[in-house]
């Protein structure tokens, strides 16, 4: 397993062969950035949405987080981390797709089906309690269809569902809702099976979900 160290060894490789070999390109990184697609997928370290996708830096705009949930647009006062990502990515850098990638296996998906930490204090699963109760609409859908909710199936469609809840919740913003209408922005939703490395693609008249 990697460790700190050893990723500093890494870091000395990529100065010495990735750094260097693409000099014009950081020089042109380092003026600005200019991606035309928003990421937002899992903080799982399997799904490392740059590997899965063959990007470079500087092609896309990433926001990972526990089951790569967006929230609904909200003027609590609170601080808004996925809200301002964004707002930053698409009044700012007014990228024209975004994507919401789901990935097989996902913990905070699994957490939610089952309802793992329920009644956890904030710094004993609370935290993670409240983030994935935006699943529990979705959940209670799953557990009425499905009677054995420790099935894959029950758990896939989960994972599935976190997909379309998340692209529901970006359309509660007006600066989205706006550019999807007018065509300036394109939402994308996607799925990684990491036992097959298949990646699948949502359709959106259907909700179904096909192999890219």
């Amino acid at each position: 397993m990697i460790d700190f160290s050893a990723m500093i060894d890494g870091y000395r490789r990529f100065r010495s062969s990735g750094w260097a070999a693409q000099r014009s390109r950081w020089a042109e990184l380092a003026e600005g950035q200019s991606p035309q697609v928003m990421i937002i997928s899992c903080s799982d370290s399997r799904v490392d949405p740059a590997t899965i996708f063959d990007t470079s830096p500087g092609e896309a705009f990433v926001v990972r987080n526990v089951a790569n949930l967006v929230p609904p647009f909200e003027r609590d006062g609170a601080r808004h981390g996925v809200s301002a990502a964004l707002e930053f990515a698409v009044t700012q850098l007014e990228v024209s797709e975004i994507v919401v990638m789901g990935h097989g296996g996902c913990g905070g998906c699994r957490a939610a089906l089952h309802q793992s930490f329920e009644g956890a204090e904030p710094g004993e699963g609370g935290f993670i309690a409240r983030w994935i109760s935006m699943l529990d609409e979705a959940r209670a859908d799953v557990a009425a269809r499905f009677a054995d909710l420790h099935s894959p199936e029950a758990h896939r469609e989960m994972e599935l569902a976190a997909v379309r809840v998340s692209l529901h919740n970006l359309r509660s913003f007006k600066c989205i809702r706006e550019r999807e209408a007018d065509g300036r922005l394109q939402l994308h939703g996607a799925f990684f099976a990491i036992d097959d490395g298949v990646l699948q693609v949502m359709d959106e008249a259907t909700g179904a979900f096909m192999p890219a």
